[in-house]
């Protein structure tokens, strides 16, 4: 199953968010990250998480470090910051809304 462009975008800030509040983490580790949970229906790329978590860390909810990774090789490690845990408490608060009305709505379909 293809999920659509604008469902993949518009759910960026609050995986990347959720993401980090699991602890620290890299690029590379957020996009296989992401492929788990969603169970390979969302395949991000370079291109499109580094624009998000610059946005993010513009806006404050998200912190960068250069350093050193397990193999050696420098890396930037991102987290969450106290201004992006709010963030994502708004953002989990809007996506409930969303589900619970399309719960609503699907709930009450007919089947014909």
């Amino acid at each position: 199953m293809d999920v659509a462009k604008d469902l993949v975008a518009a759910s960026s800030t609050p995986l990347v968010l959720a993401i980090l509040a699991e602890g620290e983490s890299y690029g590379y580790a957020i996009i296989k990250r992401v492929a788990e949970l969603s169970g390979g229906h969302l395949q991000w790329t370079d291109g499109m998480l580094y624009p998000v978590l610059h946005r993010l860390e513009r806006q404050g909810y998200v912190a960068a470090k250069w350093d050193a990774s397990e193999t050696g090789r420098r890396r930037k490690y991102y987290r969450i910051t106290e201004e992006g845990q709010a963030e994502l408490t708004a953002q989990r608060q809007q996506w409930k809304a969303v589900d619970d009305t399309l719960r609503g709505i699907w709930m009450g379909e007919s089947t014909v």
